[in-house]
């Protein structure tokens, strides 16, 4: 194939851009992390003044050794994840893998569909120690783990069938359409990509979810006359209010919208409902509601489905690269699809590129959270919302102090004190 002459300055340039960008992003993330650290440790022994009267100094201490522990984690998490990078990438593994299965499939849609899967189980395979160590030993030593071992490996096991059951057809069909529709098939791909989203949109609540957790109407009379009476003063409709138990897994609370058009649902945790007050719960839910006021989650299904478009529309031109293949450690087949590696590689290399822009969604979703928190406090009462969630901070231990510069980096809620004291003005 002509396209796949191989193509030097441009798959060395490729191979240099690459590893510096991945190099510059471990430093700068290392560097992120180190000043989080250091700035939560630095605060650890005295409360902020703003909250000397509502929060303990307990309390605070264990959100702060909470939130150090996750980073001190998150660094071993950073190495790891850069060392498996270069072996799938730079080192050859991706490539290896492929002439494995090349050499015993042969170079048809099996060989590829099994690519993806091997891929995908392997990759599971190396997260597989970190995840254990996250969920049973610090969440456990916070007293957030609330799951059995055999209920983990069962979800792990429900997970894994379903993400075999519906992923691997929907790979198969993109790749057979990276093969049959021509030029232009990154167009149709998208097009299948939106749709099976948006599926997944409506079918994800009354399906998927159940699969892993309970789901039951909210008895509380009182709570849902107020929480429907705040509903229709707000013109919102949903399907149900359920409450999920998600004490089965998690000491954590939290209250969502799930689902899309006539699917959504109104799904409180019950840890959520055990610790707040009716007009908590209430401050809570408005804030949720604000979010569909200022119609944030069709804003960001629409900007993700832009940039969704432009990723396919690139990954159209560089599966027809041979550079792109040789830059990034892979030698492409000569004489069967690439089209699988094109994927895989696509994959692997946007989020190294994708990160330095991180701090402009973060701000962006920051400002939604403000948005909604006033809309919130115009609808309910900025106390009770105040009230709320400082519960929920100190029953999640996220910290009260954490680093200016990490917030503008990560943060994709503003920190305690700036959202209390908006609301609180």
């Amino acid at each position: 194939m002509a396209d796949f002459i191989p193509s030097l300055p441009s798959s060395l340039g490729l191979s240099l851009a690459f590893a510096l960008a991945l190099l510059m992003g471990v430093a700068l993330k290392y560097w992120l992390s180190s000043r989080q650290i250091r700035h939560v440790a630095q605060h650890r022994g005295q409360v902020p003044n703003a909250f000397a009267h509502t929060v303990t100094l307990a309390a605070h201490q264990k959100a702060a050794d909470y939130t150090i522990a996750k980073a001190r984690f998150g660094l071993l998490e950073l190495a790891l994840g850069a060392a498996v990078l270069l072996g799938w990438t730079l080192l050859g593994g991706l490539s290896s893998l492929n002439q494995a299965l090349l050499g015993w499939l042969g170079g048809g849609m099996a060989q590829q569909v099994a690519l993806l899967a091997a891929f995908v189980l392997i990759s599971g395979l190396f997260d597989l120690p970190l995840t254990l160590y996250q969920t049973f030993v610090i969440e456990e030593r916070f007293g957030f783990n609330k799951m059995t071992f055999k209920l983990w490996l069962l979800d792990l096991l429900k997970s894994s069938l379903l993400g075999a059951a519906v992923g691997l057809p929907i790979a198969a069909l993109i790749l057979w359409l990276m093969g049959a529709a021509g030029s232009g098939w990154w167009l149709w791909a998208w097009g299948v990509w939106i749709g099976f989203n948006l599926l997944a949109l409506l079918i994800y609540p009354t399906f998927i979810a159940p699969l892993f957790n309970k789901f039951s109407p909210l008895e509380d009379v009182a709570l849902k006359a107020r929480v429907t009476a705040l509903m229709n003063r707000c013109g919102f409709a949903a399907k149900g209010l359920f409450v999920m138990d998600g004490s089965k897994r998690s000491g954590h609370a939290n209250a969502y919208f799930t689902g899309f058009g006539a699917a959504k649902r109104v799904v409180f945790y019950d840890t959520l409902l055990a610790k707040l007050s009716a007009s908590e719960v209430d401050a809570v839910l408005a804030h949720e509601l604000g979010h569909f006021k200022h119609q944030h989650i069709i804003k960001r299904i629409v900007s993700l489905f832009a940039l969704s478009l432009l990723g396919f529309a690139l990954l159209g031109y560089l599966a027809t690269q041979a550079w792109f293949y040789t830059g990034l450690g892979v030698q492409p087949n000569l004489d069967a699809p690439n089209n699988a590696l094109a994927l895989l590689l696509f994959m692997l290399a946007v989020p190294v590129l994708s990160f330095f822009i991180t701090p402009l969604f973060a701000q962006l979703s920051r400002q939604h959270e403000f948005e909604a928190d006033a809309y919130a406090v115009a609808q309910t009462s900025g106390a009770d919302l105040a009230s709320a969630l400082l519960k929920l901070f100190e029953d999640n231990a996220s910290t009260l102090t954490p680093d200016p510069v990490y917030v503008k980096f990560y943060y994709s809620h503003p920190p305690a004190s700036e959202r209390l004291a908006r609301m609180l003005a």
